[in-house]
């Protein structure tokens, strides 16, 4: 996903890092420097704090509390993790746990909790106790500040929603500075604020096979986009791709698909666009389209494996293919 950015006489302020494991970006339209640069400094903070908090694999509030379950122990948590993971087993309970942030033991043991992954099968024994064990979201339990499972073997990896709230709070970092117009862009979660002078921001949908864009599309103030794909987190063996996102129903990870986006808007539309994302891209070609009526999605596209386009009406109305040819089914 990336800004296609045209020319303008209002200023314009863009700034890269790496956070999340991945590029994100801030541009900010018609704002003077030093506002932009203040605006944008918030951001990233909030992001490498957020990142800090909610690391799977290395020291963290997170991580520690993966500890604490793992010894059969409750973990006082600051009131933010009790509110994201309460908030994380509502959308997992309305996915019917096809979104399952429990399942770390399972990414872990396919080896994608790591900055590198080897192109090497886990031990499949290891995957088959883990599944047999269960790990889900409504094993936990709240007493006020303190959290704890009835399953030890339930293991915290929120990679599918973090960058989804980070965006919801990069939003209200901005707009408390009187920043009203701004692109926030966490490796393929896009949000807009306003827009991009007399035009709304336009941004590209990245092909998950070939450089460049598939489609592009004009996003309006307070609408978010959200790509899963198994082009950016992967390993290749014997000719098959294995991508980070894991099936909680078999511990595999997902094949047959290449990426799915949906567009959301309203409340909390950064998290949305992120953990929303991943029902679909599990439920696979055969039933995608089920699963975005139950996350209450209208706009949605799917890349099957074998490159075909699946999407909504509605996802259709917004798209300018790249190629007009690009094979298409339109699902109401």
């Amino acid at each position: 996903m990336f800004l296609l950015a045209g020319c303008s006489k209002e200023p314009f302020y863009q700034e890269q890092a790496y956070v999340f494991g991945t590029i994100v970006e801030v541009s900010i339209y018609g704002e003077d420097e030093t506002k932009a640069r203040r605006g944008t400094a918030a951001v990233l903070a909030e992001f490498q704090r957020l990142h800090d908090m909610l690391h799977a694999w290395q020291p963290s509030e997170l991580s520690a509390l993966n500890t604490a379950i793992a010894q059969g122990k409750t973990f006082k948590a600051t009131p933010e993790l009790v509110m994201m993971l309460r908030d994380a087993a509502g959308v997992s309970q309305q996915s019917g746990n096809l979104f399952n942030p429990a399942i770390g033991g399972l990414i872990q043991a396919w080896g994608f909790q790591a900055d590198d992954f080897k192109p090497v099968l886990p031990d499949m024994r290891k995957v088959a106790t883990l599944l047999k064990a269960d790990p889900e979201m409504g094993d936990l339990v709240f007493k006020g500040a303190q959290i704890g499972s009835r399953n030890r073997s339930v293991k915290f990896d929120l990679g599918g929603y973090a960058k989804g709230y980070a965006l919801d709070r990069a939003a209200t970092l901005l707009q408390a500075l009187g920043i009203r117009n701004a692109l926030i862009n966490i490796g393929g979660n896009v949000l807009a604020l306003g827009a991009h002078g007399d035009r709304p921001w336009r941004v590209g949908i990245q092909h998950p096979r070939k450089p460049g864009p598939l489609a592009t599309l004009e996003l309006h103030d307070g609408e978010a986009i959200g790509t899963s794909g198994d082009y950016q987190r992967y390993f290749e063996l014997g000719g098959k791709r294995y991508c980070h996102i894991i099936d909680p129903r078999s511990g595999m990870p997902v094949q047959g698909v290449q990426a799915v986006t949906i567009l959301t808007r309203g409340a909390h539309a950064g998290l949305r666009s992120d953990a929303a994302s991943k029902p679909l891209f599990i439920s696979g070609s055969a039933g995608w389209r089920a699963a975005a009526r139950q996350m209450q999605l209208d706009d949605a596209l799917l890349i099957d494996g074998a490159g075909a386009v699946h999407l909504t009406g509605a996802m259709q109305k917004r798209l300018e293919f790249t190629d007009r040819n690009t094979v298409r089914s339109v699902e109401p």
